[in-house]
């Protein structure tokens, strides 16, 4: 196996040009228009996913290898956990004590050695078939929220059915479902006074300022009509639906961390991460029916913004340094999620699954006192939480380096079939692409045995 050319990690301006937080591709109305048609959802399950783009080393996150030689093993140690078998990276204690409300995957592979690739794999369940090792390729498929959103249709009670904090992923595209079925992206969560994007209404507004928001839809229904054929027809109903969401006391206390305790908040993290796992809480809660976390990095920061951990003599990027900057962030807002989760009773409602596009390299790379991973699909790994599913448990294995799936391979389809059951969408049905071919959600894949 050898690695996709990659420069290493992106510089900051460079990365958020490709895949800026930017106000999304759709006026609400235009959102409400396109789902009326689907119905209502026949399930109440939710999936959050915290999507840690760049690719996260399974060494030092969820399958440490403490016997393995130094250059494989890392910087790193495990923790051991209440269920053999089951330890984590050092920096992890606090997902450590939660072992019996865990799940570990640690045989998926696949073979997409760039991001774009890997993220469109691990997250519509396709191989692309022109692989891009530039990594800008998007999506000929939906992602498995989009088909949520499309076999589910709009809530009555207005609650978006597939939302992202703060974007979705953003390699990702509706193709053939329609551009409605993208993710509602709300922005940062962790900023004061949040108010997701377009969302800004409360219920005691005078009704000049309700006119103002009125105005403001138009806006965005002008900038973005024409996006998807037949639009223009029953545009005026359909702004009138999406001005009504925007006023639904429902929809605005759902987006509302202000309603929860400041403890609570404290113990998530006053961070992105932590922030946007207690919003996908409340979201799912309730009844969003996919929640992605674009989880690139905990801060804006200027040097470690996403897990692609190569090293980078420039910006003096190091995986050991990188991997103690954002562990932290992470422990807390998943640890507290998961333990939210279950104290409300939500563990078969909500499933958590944590993962990125791919792992890396088992042997480390060393240049000018830096260390670093590169691109490595044939192993990853995956923390899965609740969803009534059986915790508690690792399910696969890698072998001592590493490096491949030694028992129990398993695909990113075998992961989306799981979260499809789960949600209830039957993963063999077809939707009907741009000429009329029917594709199937999944061609492949079962559901992890182990865990259902």
């Amino acid at each position: 196996m050898t690695a996709s050319p990659c420069p290493g990690p992106l510089h900051r301006r460079e990365f958020l040009r490709v895949g800026a937080l930017a106000l999304g591709g759709l006026g609400l109305s235009d959102l409400l228009a396109a789902r009326a048609a689907a119905g209502t959802s026949a399930s109440d399950a939710s999936v959050i996913l915290f999507w840690m783009w760049g690719g996260p080393s399974q060494l030092e996150t969820y399958d440490p290898k403490p016997d393995a030689p130094a250059e494989i093993r890392g910087p790193f140690r495990p923790i051991s956990t209440s269920v053999p078998g089951l330890d984590l990276c050092e920096l992890f204690p606090l997902q450590a004590r939660l072992a019996d409300k865990v799940a570990l995957v640690r045989s998926l592979h696949h073979t997409m050695s760039a991001h774009n690739d890997g993220s469109i794999e691990v997250l519509t369940g396709k191989t692309p078939i022109q692989p891009d090792p530039t990594s800008t390729s998007l999506s000929e498929h939906p992602d498995f929220g989009m088909v949520a959103s499309r076999t589910r249709g709009a809530r009555r009670d207005g609650v978006p059915v597939y939302v992202g904090i703060p974007r979705q992923p953003f390699m990702t595209r509706p193709t053939y479902l329609g551009a409605s079925h993208s993710a509602f992206a709300v922005g940062d969560p962790s900023v004061p006074d949040f108010r997701p994007r377009a969302l800004t209404l409360e219920a005691d507004l005078d009704g000049r300022r309700l006119e103002d928001r009125r105005g403001l839809i138009a806006q965005f229904d002008g900038l973005r009509r024409g996006v998807e054929s037949g639009a223009a027809e029953g545009v005026g109903a359909f702004r009138e639906a999406a001005f009504q969401m925007l006023t639904n006391p429902t929809v605005a206390s759902a987006f509302d961390l202000s309603r929860e305790d400041p403890r609570l908040r404290d113990r998530y993290g006053r961070h992105l991460w932590g922030q946007s796992c207690l919003l996908a809480r409340r979201l799912a809660e309730a009844g969003s029916s996919v929640v992605t976390i674009d989880a690139l990095a905990p801060t804006l920061s200027d040097r470690y913004f996403s897990w692609d951990d190569h090293i980078n003599v420039q910006t003096r990027w190091d995986l050991g340094d990188a991997m103690k900057y954002r562990a932290p962030f992470m422990d807390q807002a998943i640890a507290t999620l998961i333990e939210d989760v279950y104290a409300r009773g939500l563990d078969r409602k909500v499933l958590i699954v944590a993962a990125g596009e791919f792992g890396r390299t088992p042997r480390l790379a060393r240049a000018d006192g830096l260390i670093g991973r590169d691109h490595w699909p044939a192993a990853m790994s995956a923390l899965i939480s609740g969803g009534g599913l059986r915790m508690g448990q690792v399910v696969g294995a890698t072998n001592r380096w590493g490096e491949y799936p030694a028992d129990r391979p398993l695909t990113p389809k075998d992961l989306l079939a799981t979260i499809y059951r789960h949600l209830g969408v039957d993963y063999r049905a077809a939707f009907p692409d741009v000429s009329g071919r029917p594709v199937p959600i999944l061609s492949e894949g079962e559901p992890i045995r182990e865990l259902v």
